[in-house]
């Protein structure tokens, strides 16, 4: 046996697949969307259910069978089987998406600061505007220097920001009841099913959708499995089944002790944990649980900054997509002038806090938007599955997804349905005209997810393209 082989067997870590269940629990699962669903009591259950059967199972399966095939991520997989153009849409989708994602993520961070310093300025958009782009640039300081050990913050904010509030409050949740204090949403059968009220009543459920999104990022960890075609599967039932318990359970607990009408879509579960610590005396812990809450969204926020912009990067280079001002490197080999004028377009957003009267109805603007955006991304995914298994069914692969046709038909044709739904402005939406609200999702969806990188394309020169290594 050479060198080389020995060494290559070495560099084979098998990892378990509840391991792997775990992994892509940590990644997918938070307390961030619950206020949003907790406006639905009971039937959030059904809610939660119904994307993670037609999107959350097909794009982990699909994913997976690409992920074991063709390395090199979603810009591969859609090149392959469709074409390159496509394939810089797809994987500048990807990166799109965090444009809109990080103020939304952010305006969740300045909320759950609000409950830490003074509640009130949880509905003020001046101070979410300052919180968001003072922790974007700050954020983008740490990234451009190149720092190591950001990478395992995720893991540590799962425990840290998720699964220790988000127990503490359901077991809080549970003893309000149980002393007899009565539900403020109703929980008997008759509200296992969203109240039918038009199209508005079911809006929300696109916020699930990107819930469950980021999937195809762990898919490539599917080679580390001993054995794909059996394990693999197991893994994603697992995580299936925990991430629907970590969404579900706090949600009906936000539910029960604060009204719907009264719920904030970026504050919520700062409002149930003061309510419940009210409920038994305790409000001081409500700013311990703040600080969690932060301290977990921003190591989130940190470990996304540099990922998505380095793959465009990659891929610009590779293609000359992007003019080599977007291509330049720092001393540390960081991609700043990316991160420095994704940041401008993100203060431009942030000041839209100040702007919008209602500060959950940004929120929810900026989370549609930014699911759109992925959306796109999902459905070009789907497409290129069913070209690959057909243009190159004897291409090796450490996992079959089972009935692709049929799975990728249900996922492309969920992530089309939400796409469009998100066009509607929720039954819970504020003041604000429905003219302004599709103008600014159209525009937002449209514009950043189709138009600029049509014209990057078109705009591209010879000259972008990096000369490969001799």
């Amino acid at each position: 046996m050479s060198s080389t082989d020995v060494s290559a067997k070495r560099t084979i870590n098998y990892i378990s697949w509840v391991a792997l269940a775990l992994m892509t629990t940590s990644s997918v699962a938070s307390l961030r969307p619950s206020p949003t669903m907790a406006v639905y009591g009971l039937a959030s259950i059904f809610l939660y259910l119904v994307p993670a059967i037609v999107f959350l199972l097909p794009t982990a399966l699909v994913s997976a069978e690409l992920a074991s095939g063709w390395s090199g991520g979603v810009y591969k997989w859609v090149s392959e089987g469709l074409n390159k153009p496509l394939g810089f849409l797809a994987v500048w989708c990807q990166f799109a998406m965090t444009i809109f994602y990080y103020p939304s993520l952010l305006g969740f961070v300045a909320s759950t600061l609000a409950y830490v310093i003074n509640p009130e300025l949880a509905s003020s958009g001046v101070w979410t505007a300052v919180v968001i782009m003072v922790c974007y640039w700050t954020g983008v300081w740490i990234s451009s220097r190149g720092t190591s050990g950001v990478a395992g913050l995720a893991s540590g904010g799962l425990i840290i920001g998720t699964l220790i509030p988000g127990a503490l409050l359901v077991i809080l949740g549970m003893v309000f009841l149980g002393q007899g204090n009565e539900s403020a949403a109703p929980m008997t059968s008759d509200h296992l099913l969203p109240v039918w009220a038009g199209l508005s009543s079911l809006v929300l459920i696109v916020n699930n959708f990107l819930s469950y999104s980021g999937m195809e990022m762990n898919a490539v960890h599917v080679s580390s499995l001993k054995n794909p075609g059996r394990e693999f599967p197991r893994a994603m039932f697992l995580s299936m089944g925990l991430v629907l318990l970590i969404f579900i359970l706090p949600a009906l607990a936000i539910s029960w002790v604060v009204p719907a009408e009264q719920l904030s879509l970026t504050a919520g579960v700062m409002q149930a944990f003061d309510a419940v610590f009210a409920e038994f005396g305790t409000q001081w812990l409500t700013p311990i649980l703040g600080i969690m809450l932060v301290a977990a969204s921003l190591g989130g926020m940190l470990t996304w900054l540099a990922g998505p912009s380095k793959g465009l990067l990659l891929i610009s280079k590779q293609e000359g997509y992007l003019p080599p001002f977007l291509q330049k490197l720092n001393k540390h080999g960081v991609q700043q002038n990316i991160l420095v004028v994704q940041g401008l377009v993100t203060t431009v957003i942030a000041l839209a806090y100040a702007f919008i009267p209602d500060v959950s109805s940004a929120y929810w603007i900026f989370s549609v938007i930014t699911t759109q955006v992925y959306l796109i991304m999902y459905l070009l995914m789907f497409v290129a599955a069913v070209r690959l298994r057909k243009t190159q069914p004897d291409h090796p692969r450490g996992y079959r997804a089972p009935m692709i046709t049929g799975l990728c038909g249900v996922g492309f044709a969920a992530s089309l349905a939400a796409l469009l739904i998100g066009f509607i402005p929720p039954s819970q939406f504020g003041s604000g005209s429905v003219g302004t609200y599709l103008l600014i999702v159209a525009g937002g969806a449209l514009g950043l997810g189709l138009l600029v990188p049509y014209l990057f394309y078109r705009l591209r020169k010879p000259s972008w393209k990096e000369a490969p290594a001799a």
